[in-house]
This record gives C-alpha cells, structure tokens and sequence, in this order.
C-alpha cells in the first residue's frame, strides 16, 4: 500500500480482527441521511460536506417535498434554491453544484441519477466520497469506500494507511478490507468516529480494539 512499508504488513495481520471488533461494537451501523431515492441521497450527500447529517435530514424533509425530480432542480430558480437551503454551509456553492448536477442529468442520463462511477464522477460537485455514497445505499454497488472525516482520522490512528490525500487512503482501505465489506466498513468506521474514536479527545479506555489492535491506543484518552 502506498507509502506504508512496513506497517502494511501489521495493517493485513490486523484487518480481520479490527472487522469483527467494529461488527460487534456497531452492527447497526448505516447511511444516516434520510432518502427514498438515489436523487434524493445524492443531494442530501452533496449538502452534507462540513455539515452534520441532522441538519441536512432537517433542511431535506422540506427540500424533498418542493423539488422532486432532477428536472425541479434544473430548471429551479437560483436564487429561490439558495434560499431553501440557507441553513447549510456553503449553501450558494452547493446551490449552484446541485443545480448543475441536475442539469447534467437531465441532459445526459434522461433525468435518472446514473449507477456508474464514471457517470457519477460527470456531475459537478460530485468526487468518489459522494458518488461512493450514492452507489453503495441507493444502488447496492461496492465501487469503493466512503472516506469522509472520521474514515481519514480513524485510518490513520489505526495504522491502516500514512496517507493524507483522501483518494490514496481509500486505495489503501481497499487493498486491506473485503470488497464485500466495503459499504458496511465505512459505516462503521463513521459510526466508531462519532462515539468513540472522537476527534479532539477518543475515549481509547472504552474502544474495544484496545492496545492490540490499534497503535495510537492511549489508557489517558489522550488526544492522538
């Protein structure tokens, strides 16, 4: 794996213990945005960078009522857009991104959010982080896995990739987990994120991968 020598080897050794530990600490784990269809997951998605998911599933209830084709959105005022979705960050940008998007589809794919990466990856506003999401929770397709914030920190405390760049850990999760595990394993890492492995202070004391399974295990819950 890129740039990982050594510990590599430790992450391979390591990587069926650390998916059984995260089965049994999060078995519920799944996408937290609320949807019905892949249009709807991929604006609530791309609403959701530097955003928590309660806030965007707020804004979406409404949003998803007024806007309910790819052609809404196309032809949706931008102004009267912006307005519907002021209380996201960055909503002018992400106003514009979707707008865009939705043009796109209406004009390339016939008005129905495409099930391809490659496809996926034409719409603007679109990287592999959201087209990961939409593929693997609306269409059932493992083309990768999702690495947002919490998969970036927690890879690297675990000694799973020495990458920064988003991209390159993703390949690096890749070479480790089981295809079939993707989907799920994102989920749980984002899970395991948001109540254990926290940014400013994990709670190592209470994380069931403990000393073994974890290089950046510290008794003191000491930020690491």
């Amino acid at each position: 794996m890129a740039g990982m020598g050594g510990s590599a080897q430790s992450a391979k050794r390591r990587i069926g213990r650390i998916l059984a530990v995260l089965e049994r600490t999060h078995p519920e784990a799944s996408c937290s945005l609320q949807f019905s269809n892949p249009l709807e997951l991929l604006v609530a998605t791309m609403l959701s960078a530097q955003c928590t998911d309660a806030l965007v599933n707020t804004v979406t209830a409404a949003l998803f009522r007024h806007y309910r084709t790819a052609r809404d959105y196309a032809r949706a005022d931008l102004t009267a857009l912006e307005r519907d979705l002021a209380r996201v960050n960055f909503y002018r940008t992400k106003a514009r991104s979707i707008k865009r998007a939705c043009q796109t589809i209406v004009e390339r794919f016939g008005g129905e959010v495409p099930g391809r990466m490659e496809e996926l990856l034409q719409l603007q506003g679109v990287a592999r982080k959201t087209a990961n999401v939409v593929l693997g929770n609306a269409f059932g397709v493992q083309a990768g896995i999702v690495v947002d914030t919490h998969v970036m920190r927690l890879s690297r405390r675990m000694g799973l990739t020495a990458q920064t760049d988003r991209d390159t850990i993703e390949r690096d999760l890749m070479a480790l987990v089981p295809k079939p595990r993707w989907m799920r394993f994102g989920h749980q890492m984002i899970a395991h994120g948001r109540t254990i492995c926290q940014a400013k202070t994990p709670r190592c004391r209470e994380c069931p991968l403990g000393r073994a399974l974890c290089p950046s295990y510290s008794p003191a819950n000491a930020p690491h």
